[in-house]
């Protein structure tokens, strides 16, 4: 499998993390009236969830498939923004 396709994986995934906690934190708003824990609790599991984002890298350069110079994108480069390589090809 392509390390594209590994990190457009990695963000459905993360998508699906982040609604399932917005709806983690209504429903414990909804029921107990307060969701500061919640949220704090959301917050830090997504954190370590998406530490996996920093092994998405280019073979031949080594640079992050989500880093557009110095900005950070929620999706993957299908080319590598270094070296075009294109990464949406397995090998």
């Amino acid at each position: 499998m392509s390390v594209y396709r590994q990190a457009r994986r990695h963000a459905w995934a993360m998508i699906g993390n982040v609604l399932f906690g917005c709806l983690f934190i209504v429903m414990v708003d909804r029921f107990y009236g307060h969701s500061t824990l919640a949220f704090a609790g959301v917050i830090v599991v997504l954190v370590v969830l998406n530490r996996r984002i920093l092994t998405f890298n280019c073979p031949r350069c080594g640079s992050n498939l989500f880093f557009r110079k110095f900005i950070m994108l929620p999706w993957p480069n299908r080319n590598c923004s270094r070296c075009g390589l294109d990464l949406s090809q397995p090998g």
